[in-house]
C-alpha cells in the first residue's frame, strides 16, 4: 500500500520499455518489509538536469536509479561518488541524503560479476574482452579486474575513450594486464557485450560472431530481449551464453541496501 510515508525511487532511462529492474526492486522491498516503491520514468537526455534538480528537491524520494544513456551524464550531477562509481565517473544509483544531496554509487559490475558466479561461470583467470566503456561498461571492468580476470582487452567504437578507461583502470589495478584492443572475440575465454547494441531490432552485432570460439563465455548487460541477436549466434557457434537479466537479479539486493 503506497501512503503518505512511502519512499519513492525513480528509475531514470530513455526508452524505459525495456527494464526489468521495477519488478525486481519491489519485490525485494516487500521481502525487506520496506516502505519503498519505485516507478520507471522515460527522461529525454536534455531533461535529465531538470529531473535530477526536482527529485533532489522532494523530501520523500530515497534516491533514484539510472540506467541507459543516462550513467555518464548522471555522475556530473552527484555531490560525491563512492565506490566504483567514483573510479569510473559512472552511476546507475543515486542516493538523496536527508540535507538534499546527492551520493552516487555504481553496482553494475558487482551484480555482473555476481551473476556470473551464480550462474556457474567463475572470471578469475578467464582472458576477457569487452566491448563498450560507457557507464555500464566501466562498472563491469572495474568488478572483473577486482575478480581476478588473467587479462582485459577494452574495445570500443571511439577508441580514445577504450584507452582512456584502460588508464583509470590500470592505475587501481597496477599489476593487472589491461589494454585497449579491437572488437575481434578470437582468443578469449569470456566476451562481454557492455554495450546498448541488440537492445533495438536491426542493431549491428558488437562482434564478429564468426570469430567466435565453441566454449566461450559469450555475455550481455543487454536485458531485453532475454536473448539478443549475440547470444542467440553465439550459442549457435557452441559457445556459453549469459544473460544480461542474471546482472540485475543479483544486484537489486545492493540496490536497495544502498537506498535504506
Amino acid at each position: 500500500m503506497i501512503s503518505g510515508k512511502t519512499r519513492f525511487v525513480p528509475l531514470l532511462a530513455h526508452p524505459v520499455h525495456h527494464v526489468r529492474t521495477p519488478a525486481l526492486f519491489n519485490a525485494e522491498c516487500t521481502r525487506q518489509e520496506l516502505d519503498m516503491v519505485m516507478v520507471p520514468l522515460d527522461v529525454r537526455p536534455d531533461m535529465l538536469e531538470h529531473t535530477v534538480a526536482g527529485f533532489r528537491a522532494m523530501e520523500n524520494v530515497a534516491g533514484m536509479v539510472v540506467t541507459i544513456p543516462h550513467k555518464g551524464s548522471v555522475a556530473a550531477l552527484c555531490d560525491r561518488k563512492v565506490g566504483a562509481a567514483d573510479l569510473v565517473g559512472a552511476c546507475n544509483i543515486i542516493r538523496r541524503e536527508r540535507d538534499g544531496s546527492l551520493t552516487g554509487g555504481m553496482f553494475d559490475g558487482e551484480g555482473f560479476v555476481a551473476g556470473l558466479r551464480h550462474q556457474g561461470f567463475e572470471p578469475k583467470g578467464l582472458r576477457a574482452l569487452l566491448v563498450g566503456a560507457g557507464g555500464a561498461a566501466s562498472g563491469v571492468a572495474h568488478a572483473l579486474l577486482q575478480a581476478g580476470v588473467a587479462g582485459l582487452t577494452i574495445a570500443n567504437r571511439s577508441r580514445d575513450k577504450a584507452e582512456h578507461l584502460a588508464g583509470e583502470l590500470a592505475r587501481v589495478f597496477p599489476d593487472a594486464r589491461i589494454s585497449a584492443g579491437v572488437s575481434d572475440p578470437a582468443g578469449y575465454d569470456l566476451v562481454v557485450n557492455g554495450t546498448a547494441l541488440g537492445m533495438h531490432e536491426g542493431d549491428a552485432l558488437p562482434v564478429d560472431v564468426e570469430r567466435l570460439e565453441r566454449g566461450t563465455i559469450v555475455a550481455e548487460v543487454v536485458m531485453q530481449p532475454d536473448m539478443t541477436p549475440l547470444l542467440v549466434a553465439a550459442e549457435a557457434r557452441g559457445c556459453r551464453v549469459h544473460k544480461g537479466t542474471n546482472m540485475i537479479e543479483q544486484q537489486v539486493r545492493l540496490l536497495v541496501d544502498f537506498l535504506k
